[in-house]
This record gives C-alpha cells, sequence and structure tokens, in this order.
C-alpha cells in the first residue's frame, strides 16, 4: 500500500461563506485549503447550501492518479473542483486568472500557465499604489451574477501565492494575456470570448450543466468587455490595460 495512503489527518467541521455561497467543509487540519480558507469561516443559520468533504477512499483513488502531488494538495484540487462544479447553479463559475482590485472595480487576467498573469497583476499595484489596490484571488477567481451585477469573488483556491480576500467587487473587464514586446489591448468578440473562457474554466460533465454555463457566459458577456492583451513587464502595460478596459 503506498505509505502516502496511510496518513492520518485530523479533520475539522468548520461553516464558511465563499463567494456569497454559505458552504460547509470538512477538511484536514493543517491543510493547504483548511489553511487557505480560515478568513472564509462564518457561522450562518441553517444548512449550507454546498457541503464539500473528499473522504479517506476517494482521496487516495485520486491522488494515484497524480503522485507527484501530495495527499493534502490533492484534497486542494478536489475541493476546488467541487466547488466549482457546484457555481452553476449559484449563477457562478471560476475562472483560470489573476484578480486584481483598483478603485472598487475588479480586472481579471487569464492565461494559460507560466504566461505572466500574476507578474502583469503585481505591475497594477506597482503603478496604481499597494494602498489603492489588492489581489482579489490569484488563480481562480468566481465571477457570479447577483442581483443582475456581475461580480468577481476571491476565493480560498488561489494557488501558490495564497493571495485572495474574502469579498466581491464589480467585474470591470476581463483580459486573455499574451506575451509581447510592445503594449497593445484588443476587444475580442464574444464568439471568441466564449470559446476562451471555456477554455480556463471547468466545463461541466453533463449536457443541462454545460448548457447553463453557456447561458451565464451569454449574461456576463453582455454586461463585461473581454480583451486581448499583448504585453511585456513594464508598468506600461499596466496602464495601457487599464485604458483599454475602461474606455
Amino acid at each position: 500500500m503506498n505509505s502516502k495512503s496511510q496518513e492520518i489527518f485530523e479533520v475539522s467541521k468548520e461553516k464558511y461563506v465563499i463567494s456569497g455561497i454559505n458552504v460547509g467543509m470538512i477538511l484536514r487540519k493543517g491543510g493547504i485549503i483548511e489553511t487557505q480558507a480560515q478568513k472564509y469561516i462564518k457561522d450562518f443559520e441553517g444548512y449550507p447550501q454546498i457541503v464539500i468533504g473528499i473522504n479517506d477512499g476517494r482521496l487516495a483513488f485520486e491522488n494515484a492518479k497524480t503522485p507527484s502531488l501530495s495527499l493534502l494538495e490533492s484534497e486542494y484540487m478536489l475541493t476546488g473542483a467541487k466547488f466549482c462544479e457546484e457555481l452553476i447553479a449559484f449563477d457562478g463559475f471560476m475562472l483560470h486568472s489573476s484578480a486584481v482590485v483598483y478603485e472598487n472595480k475588479a480586472y481579471l487576467f487569464s492565461a494559460p500557465s507560466g504566461t505572466g498573469k500574476s507578474t502583469h497583476t503585481t505591475i497594477w499595484r506597482r503603478v496604481f499604489g499597494e494602498d489603492k489596490t489588492f489581489i482579489l484571488n490569484d488563480d481562480k477567481p468566481v465571477i457570479r451574477i447577483v442581483d443582475g451585477k456581475v461580480l468577481a469573488f476571491g476565493t480560498p483556491w488561489s494557488g501558490k501565492t495564497d493571495h485572495n480576500e474574502n469579498v466581491g467587487v464589480p467585474l470591470q473587464g476581463i483580459c486573455f494575456v499574451e506575451r509581447s514586446e510592445t503594449n497593445r489591448i484588443m476587444p475580442m468578440s464574444p464568439k471568441d470570448a466564449i470559446h476562451r473562457l471555456l477554455d480556463q474554466t471547468l466545463r461541466p460533465q453533463n449536457g443541462e450543466n454545460m448548457s447553463k454555463l453557456l447561458d451565464l457566459l451569454d449574461k456576463v458577456l453582455s454586461s463585461v468587455k473581454v480583451h486581448t492583451l499583448q504585453c511585456n513587464m513594464e508598468d506600461e502595460a499596466a496602464i495601457v490595460a487599464y485604458n483599454g478596459m475602461n474606455k
């Protein structure tokens, strides 16, 4: 038997409010997600709207598929996937991106890992001031429609940096980042935007939820513009991105 599957962890059972949703989670103490979710702990009346917990058998089975990960890293991945699956019932989805907030508006920058989206949001903090900006989430923020408004939320699934805040902020724009020697921003057609968004979120396995996600993306794109941002790592990149998303 794999020695990892014999590890014994104490568990915590807590109530959380994540992305404005009441969540109950059973997590292994000291794990990545249990640690990063501390700021989301909040008591609420009644039953959770979403319940998340990965039992030992499921964790060991899934971890065996990715032996390079520890059990606690696998728990982090599986709980994030479960939360993402449940979001569609609350008019929401996760987007693999780095989200920065400036002047109470959220700007999301998405790209394959290693492209430099986190570096770009760091530039925003340097250019616009660390006292006026903050990272909402550095890996998997949530986009939800709440009372007719498109909001971006922080989540505890924030990647290696643990940069996340438990707030919801109006979403101003989304950029798909491409490396370039020069900086330019271009609007993306809704059709292209849907394909790019689907590439950077978890697609539902069943047809009904997939249809709901496509409807949700249409609603989001009716209010929020999506751009392609070709940029370098200089300060001008943040200024070009900001100006382009605030025309």
